[in-house]
């Protein structure tokens, strides 16, 4: 090291003899002048000459000119004295010119790779079978290909100092398999032989005949819950480009921004034998000036362009009219939409269905400014955004419309099906072309205040408006209902006056909500100094402004500018498979409305945490959060009653679902974390957090929070969601909507996604690191055996909640599924062999009431994961590196259900939906330089 003596020393290794000291003579003024052959230069003379250079060539160099080492210095001169690399730092003591990153002349430094992602069948598990039938093992391969490459643009004599750029191209070919089973009509059943009844051929409907050709016959016998089970074959196409830049303009002013691109093909098979094709294409492209206005003041500006499309095209599309075939009139028949109803029965047995097509093209564009001021001990950050959207699509919600069959005239649905005689119908078609626009701005202020050594606050607030969506020829429809709900009248965007009050609405028919103030608040102090103790605390607000594009998609689906309309079979609208879709509602037909004083929801979220080091290398660190949504999405079916009560308003309209936001939530969770620190090759982190999520938002569960507690571990998020949600699309209806429109708060309960524990382990050993480690193993030993990394990760967890459900028809309404079953006291897990839960814990409603099964109050299967991993970097040349990795999902081969049928007339009731992914390994290998 330069300004020491040259100093050679025998160092013996062996137990019990001590390693000894090393002595540094620390050489004088003259010997060191003597050394040195060049005179010296300081920091600030370099700095100096590189500025020079730059206002001279208008080209900045990578680093400060710094004075040259003498000849006898070697290359291991540039390792400091604490053991790191100065790597073309602005040091004596910094590299030879040619040492890492540090390269001058003419040749810029690039990198690269090359690299491959494998896998087979054969070296996968087979899929579970749910059923307990062996199932055939499909072949398939799986390929990526990796390609990176980035550098300094460099052409000789035009260009010396160009743009650093990266690319990087992914191109995948993959196939996945399934074994998905079903339950379909037996040769006995088509021909009239159902439990309990005998259906004469002669009364058996031509349009069910034609339609039973769609179905495959059982495939196996022996099991009331399955008789068919099929492989299927998943394939994925993807090809996907990245690319980033940077340029350095001057000392003030730098470009930087990047383009990405990525195409998705993939097959999605049916268990019915027939596939659907999705065809996506997203791209995407931002630009940003930085430019520092002085050395306190930094400014950046940017532009950035999204643009999504994508193209489902069902099987039966412009292939064959199996509607029209089988005599069904007035769904859409267009060649595009040509193919089956959706045909869904309450006993279990397969439905009946195919994709509906539909062609979407999206875009944003993102104006961003922001000022960055570091004065003293604050960093102050101003700016804000506006996101102009652009949804533009081709797609209509239910064209071949659905028949939903729970045995209500028979008491057998399959027999229903076969008289043709649906219980509810829907449909939903027409205005099929929509261009929906929105507006998003936001402003923010934000301080970090360093107000000592061992305190510092965060603090700011954020402004986020976004402007309900509209359609660009106002071809929205709305409800203006009567406030006590005995009335309703359509209005539409292109003349917004409610008919019942003669209020104006705005053409977006829901008011507007700028009241998205957002402060924030976080502190990290250290109470005791010099200690590692750690203490941070924070407080946020985040509001979701992403929750109108579901809304608005169902408002352009309404009448009078589309056919729509969700009914249920009776004296007034006999249905039939014929003319199940030509039925003539007394009342409005509009199966959707939404309050138009909506507002978009926000979730408060504040957290606690401790952080100290233990002996050991180990840390911990004891955290508690806490979440508070309003104004989250509740949907409720008004004027509806229990099945065999009377209506005590039979003339008031019912027969659609009301969207309001007046629905909370609540998330607390207590979290550990005891994480080793790096040390002889070893690397850990337990993870172990306890939860309890509660709400009464109907429409999936709340989930909104889990978004909103994402937001809260990144403030920085442009856009963090709240307490909002998706509103349920479904025609036919979900267990998202209410029950029992009168009594909203008997919703509350847990949300879909509490999972009460859940525990984490990841592990990391690399070998030959550390004294016992094998670090100074040499020869053939240490070639094969070290520096082998291997990972594991481990997840254990409670299951989620689960909604039980009654299938039948709600009372005036075409809506199915909102309705729960009655708790008769019997123990819900005490099932008989076969199945997980008990059926005898549950039983029909009673007559006139609704049931008292609580909203998700059975727990699903409990989760578990371990995935492995091993890889080592072999190093071929100075700059030449291949990495060999080997990932092992679900490695121990577990079967891990995904959640349990909790349809209580349903032949599934307590058996497992799905399996989890079983064993698969995928090796990669990559060579870089």
């Amino acid at each position: 090291m330069t300004g020491f003596a040259r100093m050679r020393q025998e160092v013996r290794v062996a137990p019990g003899v001590p390693l000894g000291k090393l002595e540094l003579k620390l050489l004088s003024r003259e010997e060191v002048n003597v050394l040195t052959t060049a005179p010296p230069v300081s920091i600030s003379a370099a700095v100096a000459k590189a500025e020079e250079h730059v206002e001279q060539t208008g080209e900045k160099t990578a680093e400060p000119v710094m004075p040259s080492h003498d000849a006898g210095q070697d290359a291991t001169d540039g390792l400091l004295i604490n053991g790191s690399v100065n790597n073309a730092a602005a040091s004596p003591f910094a590299q030879s010119g040619a040492f890492g990153n540090n390269r001058g002349g003419a040749k810029g430094l690039y990198t690269g790779g090359i690299g491959l992602i494998l896998d087979n069948s054969a070296l996968d598990a087979k899929a579970f079978s749910l059923t307990g039938q062996q199932a055939p093992k499909p072949g398939y391969s799986n390929l990526t290909g990796v390609l990176t490459f980035g550098g300094p643009l460099r052409i000789p004599h035009l260009l010396r100092n160009g743009v650093n750029v990266f690319v990087g191209y992914q191109w995948t070919r993959n196939r996945s398999d399934t074994t998905q089973p079903g339950l379909v009509p037996t040769l006995t059943e088509r021909n009239g032989m159902i439990p309990g009844n005998i259906i004469p051929p002669s009364l058996i409907s031509p349009q069910a005949r034609s339609l039973l050709g769609v179905y495959p016959l059982p495939n196996f016998t022996g099991s009331s819950q399955y008789n068919y089970q099929v492989a299927l074959v998943t394939p994925l196409h993807r090809d996907a480009l990245q690319s980033r830049f940077n340029r350095r303009l001057d000392a003030k002013n730098e470009l930087y921004g990047g383009f990405a691109f990525q195409s998705v093909r993939t097959d999605t098979p049916n268990l019915l034998g027939y596939f659907d094709t999705t065809d996506t294409l997203g791209m995407n492209a931002h630009a940003n000036w930085s430019h520092r206005v002085s050395h306190e003041w930094l400014m950046d500006l940017g532009y950035e362009f999204s643009r999504f499309s994508s193209r489902v095209t069902p099987y039966f599309a412009n292939r064959e009219n199996v509607s029209g075939m089988a005599g069904i009139a007035g769904n859409n028949q267009a060649p595009i939409n040509w193919g089956p109803p959706t045909i869904t029965f309450a006993s279990g047995i397969a439905s009946l269905t195919d994709a509906s097509p539909s062609a979407n093209h999206n875009q944003t564009g993102v104006v961003s400014l922001s000022l960055l001021w570091n004065h003293h001990v604050h960093s102050i950050t101003v700016g804000g955004d506006f996101r102009r959207e652009q949804f533009n699509s081709l797609w209509q919600q239910n064209p071949r419309g659905t028949f939903t069959f729970t045995g209500a005239a028979t008491g057998n649905d399959f027999g229903d099906f076969l008289l043709g005689i649906p219980d509810t119908t829907a449909i939903a078609f027409g205005n099929a072309d929509k261009y929906f626009r929105e507006s998003v701005y936001d402003g923010y202020f934000n301080d970090d205040w360093r107000v000592s050594s061992g305190f510092t606050l965060n603090a700011g607030v954020r402004w986020e408006y976004g402007a309900p969506m509209t359609e660009r020829y106002n071809r929205l429809v709305n409800l203006g209902i009567a406030p006590d709900y005995s009335e309703a009248s359509p209005v539409l965007a292109s003349n917004p006056i409610n008919s019942l009050t003669g209020q104006r609405w705005p053409n977006s028919l829901i008011r507007p909500d700028k009241t998205g103030v957002e402060p924030r608040i976080g502190i990290a102090w250290r109470p005791l100094s010099g200690t590692s103790l750690v203490v941070r605390a924070g407080y946020g607000v985040y509001y979701n402004t992403s929750v109108y594009q579901s809304i608005t998609s169902q408002l352009a689906q309404q009448p009078p500018l589309s056919k729509s309309f969700s009914v249920q079979n009776s004296v007034a609208d006999p249905l039939t498979l014929a003319d199940g879709f030509n039925a003539t509602p007394a009342s409005i037909t509009n199966t959707f409305a939404i309050d138009p004083n909506f507002r978009a929801g926000y979730a408060q979220n504040w957290q606690t945490s401790v952080q100290s080091e233990l002996p050991g290398s180990l840390q911990i660190v004891a955290t508690y959060l806490g979440i508070k949504g309003t104004r989250g999405l509740q949907e409720f079916l008004p004027n509806t009653v229990p099945i065999g009560a009377l209506n005590p308003c039979a003339r008031c309209l019912a027969g659609y679902v009301d969207l309001t936001s007046n629905g909370n939530s609540t998330r607390e969770s207590g979290q550990v974390q005891l994480r080793r620190r790096l040390h002889n090759g070893f690397t850990a982190t337990l993870e172990y957090t306890f939860s309890k999520s509660i709400d009464d938002v109907s429409s999936l569960g709340g989930q909104g929070v889990v978004a909103a507690s994402s937001a809260a571990q990144n403030p920085t998020a442009a856009n963090a969601p709240g307490a909002g949600q998706t509103p349920s699309a479904s025609m036919a209806g979900s267990a998202s909507i209410a029950q029992n429109w009168l009594d909203l708060s008997a919703e509350r309960g847990l949300s879909t996604f509490d999972q009460r524990h859940l525990l984490t382990l990841q592990m990391q050993y690399t070998t030959g690191m550390g004294i016992g480690g094998g670090t100074l193993l040499n020869g053939w030993r240490g070639t094969l055996l070290k520096e082998w990394t291997v990972a594991t990760l481990i997840t254990a967890g409670s299951g989620l909640p689960l909604t039980p459900v009654y299938l039948a028809a709600v009372p005036g309404t075409g809506f199915t599924g909102t309705i729960r079953p009655e708790y008769t006291g019997a123990a819900l897990y005490a099932a008989p062999p076969g199945l997980s839960l008990n059926p005898a814990a549950y039983t029909a409603p009673l007559p006139g009431q609704w049931g008292n099964a609580g909203r998700d109050s059975v727990t699903g299967p409990g989760q578990f994961s371990l995935n492995l991993s091993m890889g080592r970097t072999f190093r071929l040349k100075d700059r030449l590196n291949l990495d060999l990795r080997i990932d092992s999902t679900n490695a121990l081969n577990h079967v891990t259900f995904t959640s349990w049928n909790t349809t209580i007339n349903n032949a599934q009731f307590g058996l497992p939906v799905a399996a989890n992914a079983m064993r698969s390994l995928q090796t990669v290998l990559r060579l870089r330089f």
